[in-house]
């Protein structure tokens, strides 16, 4: 797929990485591919997305960039108590922008056993051990393929959870 603008699309990691640095590197590389090259689909998924940089300026500019008409993100999480009370940029940018993106709870699976994954057809990352904040990232489709089952199951068993707005009297 070609770039939607004339910005060098970056390089993707392949392999493993090693720290909390990384994984946010990562993570704010893959939101600038996504939005560069168009990417339809996007999946989130973490028991509680407290190690994520929902509040990084540079995330939601990506986030923003990637936000266009015919594209779509899931979030999925055990819970979303630390998203509500530690990354409000988040939540206040999903309020306008919750026509593209779904939250989805899961609480069939224990959160010590949840995946954390960022899943997309082009490139997916997973965090294999959450404390040394360890995994693999790459363009591998086996690794595409694996991953977007293993989300299938938890989608399957999940219901709809983290209003982007919520109502009261």
């Amino acid at each position: 797929m070609q770039p939607e603008n004339d910005l060098p699309v970056p390089d993707l990691p392949s392999g493993r990485f090693v720290g909390q640095e990384a994984f946010v590197d990562c993570l704010r590389l893959a939101m600038a591919a996504a939005a560069q090259q168009g990417w339809r689909e996007l999946i989130f998924c973490d028991p509680n997305f407290a190690h994520w940089p929902w509040q990084d300026k540079q995330m939601l500019e990506g986030l923003h960039a990637w936000s266009r008409a015919g594209r779509h993100c899931t979030i999925l999480a055990a819970n979303y108590d630390f998203v509500s009370s530690h990354h409000a940029r988040f939540v206040s940018w999903r309020r306008n922008w919750s026509h593209l993106i779904d939250g989805r709870i899961c609480r069939q699976v224990d959160p010590a056993n949840f995946p954390i994954i960022f899943w997309s057809a082009n490139w997916t990352l997973q965090v294999l051990d959450p404390i040394r904040s360890t995994g693999v990232s790459g363009t591998e489709p086996e690794r595409i393929v694996q991953a977007r089952e293993q989300l299938q199951q938890l989608l399957h068993v999940s219901g709809l959870g983290f209003a982007a707005t919520t109502l009261g009297l």
